[in-house]
């Protein structure tokens, strides 16, 4: 029986690298300078290349279950994503931190029906998605709402890593919160100002938040 990964690997190599044999060259001569880093949810219909229309070098990309920042002071543990967070502002320098959730979430679901007794891992995970759940019952529109409230509070957690404050109180870092709804093949942005989440199509920004610029430290305008 073929093996497909295999056969892919080797079509990467005879047909794709020769193509941008330049441009792999001058990101190990120049390194890698991504100037966005990507937090998405782990879910395999997210393609974070084809969302943004980059390449190689352009995004350094952080993935798990449920697009979720841990908390900094590391109450849930060590955990790579956090470790990710701060190699990407501190060692890399990116501009911008793009959290991106998505409509059907597996993640948002599971919070709510609760997964395994066995995966206590995952068990543990999910605590972390229940600040953004709703007491209502499963309907779309409430799974839809919680799924956009994940991403802003996530926004927020970022804001308690003091690297990432910083530089966002003196505007070198901007925050983005994006949720992209499978279905409609459409990303809407989180805007602070309206505090709601605007379809990309007609956004004038990428996304903004989570904190009004001039209430760091005042009142936090969530999703609705």
């Amino acid at each position: 029986m073929p093996d497909e990964l295999l056969e892919r690997l080797r079509k990467f190599r005879t047909e794709y690298f020769p193509a941008h044999r330049q441009e792999f060259a001058s990101l190990i001569e120049q390194g890698q300078t991504p100037k966005t880093l990507f937090l998405g949810c782990s879910d395999s219909r997210i393609v974070p290349y084809l969302l943004t229309g980059t390449g190689p070098g352009d995004l350094f990309i952080l993935r798990n279950v449920g697009a979720i920042v841990p908390p900094y002071d590391g109450s849930y543990g060590i955990h790579g994503t956090a470790a990710g967070i701060e190699f990407a502002v501190m060692q890399l320098k990116v501009s911008r931190i793009v959290v991106c959730g998505h409509s059907h979430c597996g993640a948002v679901r599971s919070a709510y029906e609760g997964v395994p007794k066995e995966a206590i891992n995952l068990n543990a995970w999910l605590d972390l998605i229940k600040e953004a759940l709703l007491p209502v019952q499963q309907t779309p529109e409430a799974l839809r709402r919680v799924e956009q409230r994940s991403i802003v509070l996530q926004l927020e957690r970022l804001m308690d890593y003091p690297m990432v404050r910083e530089l966002v109180e003196k505007k070198e870092l901007t925050l983005h919160g994006w949720y992209y709804v499978i279905e409609d093949g459409e990303v809407q942005v989180f805007d602070v100002t309206a505090g709601k989440f605007i379809p990309a199509s007609y956004a004038d920004n990428c996304g903004t938040g989570p904190y009004l610029d001039d209430h760091f430290d005042g009142d936090k305008t969530h999703a609705e």
